[in-house]
């Protein structure tokens, strides 16, 4: 997730930015900021859980299950394609993480667009609850690794270009999902891959 508060209001064009806690080891169930479009189909930044949770959900124990959606499927899948249609995101990062080797001497990757210290990935936000005790939740959408990243994983989140940001959120636009084009900062470099 990204730690500076200024630099996602200022890439994002949102008015303001939650007060959220830092944490540069986000896991499911954290809570980070995510941006969306308010009523007025504006910019805003709010905080989510990750590990999105469907109306229909029982309870909040089912996002385990849904932190990522995959692209191939996510315009179908039940708990899924509401948001896809009604409610999509945007996750600001500064990196991502991906580990490799064999057990017990697996090695994390850092990951990052070279050309940018602050991007954002494709998501689905929802809501879960009733009243007072509504959770706001999300999702990261996954796509098929770029030849940098497929020695290390074969899926990576889609990262999308910034030109693109706004037309994620207003409309459905499947053709997004798809590899990042763009060069990789992998660090460790992953053998033979370095920069992508």
């Amino acid at each position: 997730m990204s730690e500076n508060p200024a630099a996602i209001q200022a890439k994002f064009h949102v008015p303001r930015v939650p007060e959220f806690t830092s944490n540069a080891d986000l896991r499911p169930t954290n809570v980070a900021p995510i941006i969306r479009l308010d009523r007025g189909a504006q910019h805003e930044c709010a905080l989510a859980r990750w590990g999105l949770v469907p109306h229909w959900a029982p309870d909040l124990k089912f996002g385990s299950k849904c932190f990522n959606a995959r692209s191939e499927t996510v315009a179908s899948a039940p708990s899924f394609r509401a948001a896809f249609r009604a409610r999509r995101c945007l996750v600001p990062l500064n990196a991502f993480y991906e580990w490799s080797g064999p057990a017990g001497h697996r090695i994390r990757h850092r990951i990052a667009p070279v050309s940018e210290s602050l991007f954002a990935l494709a998501g689905l936000w929802e809501l879960w609850g009733a009243g007072e005790n509504v959770v706001e939740t999300y999702t990261i959408i996954t796509c098929s690794s770029n030849e940098a990243l497929a020695p290390i994983h074969s899926r990576m989140p889609v990262i999308l270009d910034a030109a693109d940001y706004d037309v994620w959120l207003h409309e459905v636009r499947p053709e997004l999902l798809r590899p990042y084009r763009g060069a990789l900062l992998i660090e460790p470099p992953a053998m033979g891959t370095g920069f992508g």
